[in-house]
């Protein structure tokens, strides 16, 4: 099949509100790279752009935040990554559409990357790219960088009136984009009227946050939030910043009143004193930043205080992946062990909660082998049906909520796990190998994307007449489970497999909570060998 490219000094180009951009027309898709939606002093608010004359180009990416360590490439086979050249003038953003007819309307789908709130950008992975999601959907998409950790979110409010939002600038960035979507992009075809939230992982956590932030009210109209939830990730209730801001000064020989000069002195000096403090700070009960911080910009988390008017009306998909941090290589030849064998290789994960944890297993996942135990995941399906549980008693709107179940042809068969279902969302299951699965990715691909661009359009994930995906409600928590050869709608399926294995006694890696007592343990190992943390 021949095809089709266009960018010459006609065309394809758009008239924003700040001056006109040309991208590049490639088969039926218009892709605008690299634009610049907004412009920041370091720990500052956001601000607009300025106007220029002529046109300029948007067919490159642009800039991605830094990052306060170097990426390592791994594990690529099951989550393919591009990286990109960094630089914290990071606000750009991309978009794919269909048509640039200004009357068009089409609806927005705005994504938002993972990496929790300190890593990760809008083209961080191969999946994140939006041509096939535009072209099957009839969707403009649009995907964003915006300022991370250090200078996204680094409390300094006690340090002069302009850092005031220092703490959430990162989201601030965000309402930014938001509102140059507002502003611009019927000139794409879109509707600004009709414009969805999606993100995986810290692309959730950013979704949620946004939904408790008034700023952002009005700018987005649906959410969908893909293990975007975590337990005790964020600690909103230190807030005090001032034993991290010391740790660092004293590490880089300056003194309280050159917090100033922090503004213009190289990130990289920043971001290293930071690391060599950050542990220890944490250890003694301390803030180190690395999330929004509650103030009158962000109301705080809506399982602690309920969710803002706002976002009570919003419709919301959220879900999380069967396996999630089963990143570690499968149990190769499992089909070929023992039931008993298989027994013993669980117990090294659940101890003398083993035969408690199978029998809820086998009625939450019947027929599923056992081995998949080993990579089970509660620290993101646990918050989930605690938001569900939530988000249901606001009936202004409707909440859906899914787990992807799939199981991949890798190591033997292994169980789907963080970032395994973007391939089939984004419908690009063609740019990562391993998602594909004879005579069932095409399939599985199709539903995923139709109910993802279906719950855009309409706010219900409407597949097809043979598949009912009911909301929650007050009485039912529906979860459509979704498997390789089926979709199956179940309440409240797996709820006692979820507390057995919690039961267990596993404690999530992520937890605030959790990171501080293992810190302080290795601190006091530490110093019983005479050896004592920076």
């Amino acid at each position: 099949m021949s095809s089709y490219f266009e960018c010459s000094g006609n065309g394809p180009i758009v008239t924003t509100k700040a001056g006109k951009i040309r991208g590049y027309l490639w088969n039926t898709t218009y892709t605008f790279q690299g634009i610049k939606y907004a412009n920041a002093k370091r720990f500052q608010m956001p601000e607009e752009i300025q106007p220029w004359d002529g046109i300029k180009d948007a067919t490159s990416y642009g800039y991605v935040c830094p990052l306060l360590t170097q990426d390592v490439p791994n594990g690529e086979i099951m989550v393919p990554h591009r990286y990109w050249p960094m630089d914290e003038h990071c606000q750009y953003l991309n978009v794919w559409t269909q048509t640039l007819d200004t009357l068009a309307k089409k609806p927005v789908m705005v994504w938002l990357h993972g990496g929790g709130f300190y890593a990760g950008s809008s083209i961080e992975q191969i999946a994140y790219d939006g041509t096939n999601l535009s072209q099957f959907g009839d969707v403009v998409v649009v995907s964003l960088n915006h300022r991370l950790n250090l200078l996204g979110y680094l409390n300094l409010s006690e340090y002069g009136e302009k850092y005031w939002n220092s703490g959430n600038v990162g989201n601030a960035d965000i309402v930014a984009a938001l509102r140059w979507i507002r502003d611009n992009i019927e000139a794409f075809g879109g509707d600004p009227q009709n414009v969805t939230l999606f993100g995986q992982s810290g692309g959730g956590m950013k979704i949620w946050t946004l939904m408790q932030t008034p700023e952002a009210d009005g700018l987005y109209h649906k959410a969908i939030i893909q293990s975007g939830v975590l337990e005790d990730f964020i600690d909103e209730e230190n807030t005090d910043a001032k034993p991290l801001i010391r740790a660092m000064l004293q590490e880089l020989n300056m003194e309280e009143s050159d917090i100033e000069k922090w503004e213009d002195m190289p990130y990289r000096e920043l971001a290293d004193a930071y690391n060599k403090v950050s542990d220890k700070v944490l250890a003694e009960g301390g803030y180190i930043g690395g999330h929004p911080i509650r103030n009158s910009y962000y109301m705080g988390d809506p399982l602690k205080i309920g969710f803002s008017e706002y976002a009570q009306k919003v419709p919301v998909l959220i879900g999380s992946v069967f396996g999630e941090m089963g990143f570690a290589p499968g149990l190769i030849g499992r089909d070929q062990m023992t039931q008993e064998e298989l027994i013993r290789i669980v117990e090294k994960r659940f101890g003398e909660h083993t035969q408690s944890v199978i029998q809820a297993y086998a009625q939450a996942y019947p027929g599923r082998s056992i081995a998949d135990l080993t990579t089970y995941d509660i620290f993101f399906r646990k918050p989930v049906i605690d938001f569900v549980k939530k988000r249901k008693t606001y009936k202004q709107s409707n909440i859906y909520a899914y787990v992807f179940a799939v199981e991949f042809p890798m190591d033997d068969g292994k169980p789907a796990w963080h970032c395994s279902d973007l391939a089939f969302v984004f419908h690009n299951t063609d740019k990562v190998p391993v998602a594909n699965m004879p005579g069932v990715t095409d399939k599985l691909e199709e539903k995923m994307c139709k109910a993802w661009v279906n719950f855009a359009k309409t706010g219900i994930p409407f597949i097809d007449e043979t598949i009912a995906w009911p909301a929650c409600t007050e009485e039912t928590e529906n979860y459509m489970v979704i498997d390789n050869d089926k979709w199956q709608v179940r309440e409240k399926f797996d709820y006692e497999l979820v507390k057995q294995v919690a039961d267990s006694g596993m404690k999530s890696p992520f937890s605030i909570k959790e990171r501080r007592k293992m810190l302080q343990k290795t601190q006091k190992e530490a110093e019983e060998k005479g050896v004592f943390l920076h």
